[in-house]
């Protein structure tokens, strides 16, 4: 039988596996999948093809994840604390709200976002004893 639960350590895996996803895709210092594919269009090749398809993989893992174990309230509620959460250091000057400083930040939540929606079923199931079920054996 598989791990039923995951600790601080499964969490942060998949926080960094996110953040790994989020920041290869796009990225403001300019070496990410968006710039290197944009930079040069004209010479789109089989290498940008099959990163690109690795990238939507990836994607598609996490998002799938993120709606079956969160849904849209869920993703709705932990977005809105991480940015109650930005307001707040803003607020108290924890750092200035440039906008590259914001885009760096919303990066980092979008990935927050996606390894909480990777990672709840097995907290909810820690916290309740309840266990989630995508699949119904009918036989």
């Amino acid at each position: 039988m598989a791990e039923s639960s995951i600790g601080i350590g499964g969490v942060a895996l998949r926080f960094a596996l996110a953040l790994v996803l989020v920041l290869l895709t796009y990225n403001p210092s300019g070496t990410s999948y968006y710039h290197w594919v944009a930079g040069d269009l004209a010479n789109f090749d089989a290498l940008k093809a099959l990163a690109g398809v690795v990238l939507l993989i990836g994607w598609v893992v996490f998002l799938t994840a993120t709606a079956r174990s969160l849904g849209a309230i869920g993703v709705l509620l932990s977005t809105a604390f991480f940015a109650a959460l930005v307001w707040v250091a803003v607020q108290y000057g924890w750092f200035e709200a440039a906008p590259r400083t914001l885009l760096w930040i919303g990066l980092v939540v979008a990935a927050a976002v996606l390894a909480i929606g990777m990672s709840w079923s097995h907290v909810r199931r820690r916290l309740s004893g309840q266990l989630d079920v995508d699949e119904v054996d009918t036989r």
